[in-house]
């Protein structure tokens, strides 16, 4: 019986196959309590289960091949952090000792411990980052109990079907291995955009459809299933004419892929001969390798998260922060890099900071809270300390220095005034740096697009973030399954906000980039170039189908569309408005 699942689409693409289900670790553990003289072999016993992890991890990470995707390595280094963190490895060891908790009952409950953390977490990028606790555990809890690691129960009867991997969720490791394997396409149950399954499929270039909720339920061992990775859609047991019209779609998009690879080198340029930038969104300096072989001319937004992201109890010290610029700076081999001041907060506590001091507390309405740039605001020290470290870094380099979520004057001033101050400390300490150094905001907010002269008053250049600016204008969050199918950039305030912020740089002649996810969607290309943007910043996987478009278009002709499209409020206006921009 035929029947199709929807997702989130991640990866763009068509996957036709067999299903292999991939069962999740039990977390369901057994709970008892240990006898007082058995205590500390119940310690040995999970300290030795946390070796056989780390033997597992260091075997992948020295068995990487040549052309596995940067992410991988990355993601096994996080891996190991989590690994021994004192958050989950001191703590699981603790319950064993004082409450005398078996190892699996200890680590379980350290886990939901974090999770609730986690999930007050308003910033999707690090609120999927539970995912990695959630697997670093299972893998731990399969070495307790002597089970083979997921990956490894691949067998080799799959070795000649086109296999399509189904899974509650996927570990980074388990995704490592599956390379080997002949695989076609992702499904998940759980994950977001920004998801591990979701950034690996990109760098593969394989379709994935995440958050199909029951997939890996319903779904059963050998079915035949097509992958819809451009609408997020699993068509399981298809029948005969829907199976052939997606074979038909599928040589199709595998001819469009080899025919886009003879852009990588072309300048993009629009028909009428206007240049335009296409850089890369990047969250690791290994990410850089990648940015420069998809061709992208620059690094839009480089996320500086993931250095604070780690559960240990202190924040990463200025020569620790400087090392991860430098790298992302000698990878892109003299092309700018845009980073982006740590973007973390009340919602997003971090590890090393005092939860008692002040009363502190997780905020009710973590996205209206003490994030991003007030957080910075708040703790000085640590904002210096990275504002040195990116100074330091721009030496050797293009950097400029992108500020996320401001929306008051004082707040601009301020955080000048605090650049100029890690200026001199720069000076005192004999540390090179670009005295020039350009300073950003990013546009995310409604005030600050509508309060857009104090920004072109005091910096240098703008990137506009559409999708908090989409959440915040629309007041929806992206991440609530309720109320997602509300998240609409095309809603005509979302537009409005985008066309005045580029009209009104552009008279400034203040430089504006896009580095949400609008700008990486080619559907919405024509109608961002109509409105004036010359600069995009997208994941590197997006660039060459962005590229296509720009290269087919006319910008006097999409200018006079896009009013079209300003113009109308009426959802069956603005559709008709978008059909005949598409077609222009």
């Amino acid at each position: 019986m035929s029947f199709t699942l929807h997702g989130i689409p991640v990866s763009r693409g068509i996957a036709i196959g067999r299903a292999y289900l991939i069962a999740p670790a039990a977390l369901d553990v057994d709970h008892y309590l240990v006898e007082p003289n058995q205590v500390e072999a119940e310690v040995r016993r999970f300290c030795a289960a946390q070796d056989v992890v780390q033997h597992e991890l260091d075997t992948l990470r020295a068995d990487l091949p040549p052309d596995a995707p940067s992410e991988m390595g990355a993601f096994l280094n996080v891996h190991t952090l989590i690994l021994r963190d004192a958050m989950l490895a001191e703590a699981s060891v603790e319950l064993i000792r004082t409450r005398r908790y078996n190892a699996e009952w200890a680590l379980t409950e350290q886990l939901q411990l974090l999770g609730r953390v986690f999930d007050d977490v308003e910033d999707e990028y690090l609120r999927e980052r539970k995912a990695d606790i959630e697997q670093v555990v299972e893998r731990v809890l399969k070495a307790l109990a002597g089970a083979p690691v997921v990956a490894g129960e691949l067998g080799a009867a799959c070795a000649d079907e086109e296999m399509i991997v189904v899974a509650h969720d996927i570990a980074p490791a388990d995704m490592l291995q599956f390379k080997s394997q002949t695989f076609r396409a992702f499904v998940t149950d759980l994950g977001g955009r920004t998801s591990h399954t979701a950034i690996v499929a990109r760098s593969l270039g394989i379709p994935a459809a995440v958050g199909v909720q029951q997939a890996s339920a319903l779904i059963r061992q050998n079915d035949l299933i097509i992958v819809d990775g451009d609408r997020g859609i699993v068509i399981v047991d298809p029948a005969p004419i829907v199976l052939e019209e997606y074979s038909y779609r599928q040589s199709e998009k595998a001819l469009e892929q080899r025919k886009l690879q003879r852009l990588k080198f072309a300048p993009a340029q629009t028909v009428d001969g206007t240049a335009i930038a296409l850089c890369a969104n990047i969250e690791l300096p290994e990410d850089a390798a990648a940015a420069v072989a998809a061709g992208a001319v620059g690094v839009g937004l480089f996320r500086t998260e993931f250095l604070f992201m780690n559960l240990g109890n202190h924040m990463p010290g200025e020569d620790e922060q400087f090392d991860a610029y430098r790298r992302a700076v000698d990878g892109m081999g003299g092309h700018p890099v845009t980073i982006r001041t740590i973007d973390v907060g009340a919602d997003k506590p971090l590890d090393y900071r005092d939860e008692s001091r002040d009363g502190y507390e997780v905020a009710p309405n973590p996205a209206l809270g003490l994030r991003a740039i007030r957080y910075s605001l708040s703790e000085p020290q640590m904002f210096l300390t990275q504002l040195r470290a990116i100074l330091r870094a721009s030496s050797l380099g293009p950097i400029k220095i992108l500020i996320p979520m401001l929306a008051h004057a004082r707040e601009i001033d301020q955080t000048l005034d605090l650049i100029a101050e890690a200026k001199r400390q720069c000076d005192e300490a004999g540390h090179a740096y670009d005295r020039n150094i350009k300073v950003g905001a990013m546009i995310e907010i409604p005030a600050a697009a509508i309060a857009l002269p104090m920004f072109l008053n005091r910096l240098d250049f703008l990137s506009i973030g559409t999708n908090d600016l989409i959440q915040y204008t629309l007041a929806i969050d992206r991440a609530d399954n309720a109320v997602a199918h509300l998240y609409d950039p095309l809603h005509p305030a979302v537009l409005h906000l985008i066309s005045h912020t580029l009209r009104e740089a552009k008279r400034a002649g203040v430089p504006v980039s896009v580095c949400g996810e609008m700008a990486g969607d080619p559907a919405l290309t024509r109608l961002l170039l109509g409105m004036g943007l010359t600069e995009f910043s997208m994941h590197p996987s997006q660039l060459l189908e962005v590229k296509q478009e720009v290269l087919r278009a006319h910008i006097p002709t999409v200018e006079r569309h896009v009013q079209d499209v300003l113009a109308a409020y009426e959802p069956n206006e603005l559709q008709a408005a978008l059909r005949r921009l598409e077609r222009c």
